[in-house]
């Protein structure tokens, strides 16, 4: 029953995102589910059935990835109508889905074991190589400058402001993707982050001697 469950939620998302260029696309949406499985699996916890489809629906909802917040949240309750399933688990996956995102800072709900995997792995993807490449892209999709001297790190940001605001890629770097190693919630998570998070500090040191005429 839950295979056949998954297996329409694989559809569904494939379909809804499609082939995204923002670094949102369905094979961020499967390293997520991956990352989020083996983090269960270390750290023996959590329901992986609820665990598995908020990795896999994560995104569905996300405001940036719809016309509005009302929009995605609809689209993905009308999506979970249609499962059979229960209404716990529907409320469940609602949850985890509304908690995983960063919001500039400002997500800091009490977790449940679930939520917190699934919000690590969805991090870990945002960091290291292949956060780098992912960056960028969804920097260049909303019209981001690579990089303006000119512009200051935003150190303190509403959710708003955080989504709207005029910033650049490699200011992302350090309004989001360096905080992440600390905000992991498992150990197994705090484990994998750090490797990642070095090789976005030796890329940014690379960047600026090269930004700099130094290389």
């Amino acid at each position: 029953m839950n295979e056949n469950i998954i297996h329409i939620t694989e559809n569904f998302v494939r379909d809804t995102l499609g082939e995204d260029s923002t670094g949102h696309d369905w094979h961020h949406i499967e390293r997520v589910r991956k990352n989020a499985l083996y983090i269960a699996k270390k750290e023996q916890a959590g329901d992986t059935f609820i665990i598995e489809m908020a990795a896999l629906l994560h995104d569905i909802p996300d405001a940036k990835l719809n016309t509005s917040k009302e929009a995605g949240e609809r689209n993905l309750s009308d999506f979970l109508q249609e499962l059979e399933i229960t209404e716990e688990a529907s409320s469940s996956i609602k949850t985890i889905t509304d908690l995983v995102s960063f919001k500039g800072g400002n997500n800091s709900r009490i977790l449940s074991v679930e939520a917190k995997i699934v919000q690590d792995a969805d991090r870990l993807d945002a960091i290291g190589a292949v956060g780098i490449a992912r960056a960028f892209a969804y920097g260049g999709k909303k019209g981001q400058q690579i990089y303006d001297p000119g512009l200051e790190i935003r150190r303190e940001m509403t959710e708003d402001e955080y989504r709207t605001g005029k910033s650049s890629s490699i200011n992302h770097f350090y309004e989001k993707l360096l905080k992440l190693r600390d905000l992991m919630n498992t150990d197994t998570a705090k484990e994998m982050a750090e490797e990642r998070h070095q090789i976005m500090e030796q890329y940014l040191h690379q960047f600026f001697k090269e930004w700099n005429g130094q290389a």
